[in-house]
């Protein structure tokens, strides 16, 4: 065996090995890089093409959340119930035909802030089902015992977007406007939903049978959230959050285009620190869970993203400087979120059955994300009322807040190794 293939046998390790996570890591790092595309074109459509208010900033990331209140309970019922394979392939191709709205309508001349509204909230809905369903299907994939190894590969693909894609977007916003970089972007999730209908399921939906309404179900999913002290107390500290980063998402691009002047080459530059700060946090997750603990890698975690936000509102100076500070705050931010999301999501799939986890999935994510419309709207009324930076320092003495409480009183931290469930 030469040097070269035993160098590649020691990396392509572990589920590396296994075509159909592989395939799907693929398809997951294609739609990461439309994601990363879109999640900057579209505020810039708001901001720069239509002159979006605060306000209006605020009403647009509320509208991406809020399918996540509407329909994530009865989502989680629906996934555990059917194949997931398929709702996965039919969520792609929705959010893909979503997005082409946009160019359509900038061509046509009737491009307008509510044709954005309603494109956010169908990509959302979209990402409430489909996401739900990834979720389970990775984690029936990969087996209990390399949740944390599926969770960093997948986070790694997403971070390798997080690095390319913004100054991937930024370019193409500038060299053909936002609206037809959505439209180029709307092409990853076809291609991604093509893409997986190689891959074989490792569990079909349970036989047909007698089953309990979809409100009994809603409430078994709910009570196991409920009765589990660490899924509890990590729904309570990721809702804190997220009520608190979507506040951030309001006024952040606003800040960077208003206030420091910055263009959109230069803020996907910005994104790109943070997409640098994922790549390093992706690769050690495994290993500083493995050396610290779970527990307290997710606090730590935490930590960073509160330091982050507190460094957003304190750049200032001219604009080759602010690019530079900024990007290295957002490098700091998105380290902490990436550390802080693969093991919040390991942890949880880990201590919870199988037949349950759409549910549990599903409850979480209506837990922690049903709020955040209002932490965008709060974001955009704050902003109007004391100003992007204003808003921005407060969002970041808050998370500080959170954090602190997750130290004393959360029993998240600790949990040092990953805990064993009995599989139902």
């Amino acid at each position: 065996m030469s040097t070269l293939q035993r160098k590649f046998g020691r990396w392509a390790s572990g589920l590396w090995r296994n075509p159909d996570f592989l395939r799907l890591w693929s398809s997951l790092t294609i739609t990461s890089y439309g994601a990363q595309v879109t999640n900057l074109a579209l505020p810039l459509t708001a901001a720069l093409l239509l002159h979006a208010t605060p306000w209006q900033m605020g009403v647009l990331v509320a509208l991406e959340t809020l399918p996540f209140a509407l329909v994530s309970l009865h989502a989680g019922v629906l996934i555990d119930r059917v194949r997931k394979l398929p709702i996965v392939i039919a969520a792609d191709v929705g959010r893909g035909l979503a997005l082409l709205a946009i160019p359509v309508a900038a061509f046509a001349g009737t491009l307008t802030i509510e044709v954005v509204y309603a494109v956010a909230f169908v990509c959302g809905a979209q990402n409430v089902v489909g996401g739900t369903a990834y979720q389970v299907l990775l984690a029936q994939m990969a087996g209990r015992r390399r949740l944390v190894e599926a969770n960093a590969k997948v986070a790694l693909g997403e971070t390798s977007a997080a690095l390319v894609g913004p100054g991937l977007a930024g370019g193409l916003i500038q060299l053909v406007t936002a609206p037809f970089a959505i439209a180029l972007a709307s092409l990853t999730f076809v291609g991604s939903a093509l893409m997986l209908r190689r891959i074989r399921e490792p569990h079909e939906a349970p036989a047909a049978q007698a089953r309990p309404s979809v409100t009994t179900e809603i409430h078994e999913g709910l009570k196991l959230v409920w009765n589990n002290r660490t899924l509890l107390a990590l729904a309570w500290v990721a809702g804190l959050w997220q009520i608190l980063h979507h506040m951030q998402v309001a006024v952040l691009i606003l800040f960077a285009t208003r206030e420091l002047g910055l263009s959109a080459g230069a803020i996907g530059l910005v994104y790109v620190f943070g997409g640098a700060g994922c790549v390093v946090a992706s690769a050690l997750a495994q290993r500083l869970a493995a050396r610290f603990g779970v527990g307290p890698v997710i606090v730590h975690g935490l930590a960073l993203t509160a330091f982050g936000w507190q460094a957003f509102g304190l750049v200032s100076g001219p604009g080759w400087l602010a690019t530079m500070v900024l990007g290295a705050a957002m490098l700091v931010f998105d380290f902490g979120a990436v550390l802080y999301g693969i093991t919040y999501l390991a942890l949880r799939q880990a201590i919870t059955p199988d037949r349950l986890l759409g549910r549990m999935t599903a409850t979480m994510r209506f837990l922690t994300v049903a709020a955040a419309p209002l932490g965008s709207l709060a974001g955009g009324a704050l902003a109007t009322e004391i100003g992007l930076r204003s808003t921005l320092l407060t969002i970041g003495a808050l998370g500080l807040l959170l954090v602190g409480g997750a130290v004393m009183w959360s029993p998240v931290r600790r949990h040092r190794v990953m805990p064993a469930v009995a599989n139902e």
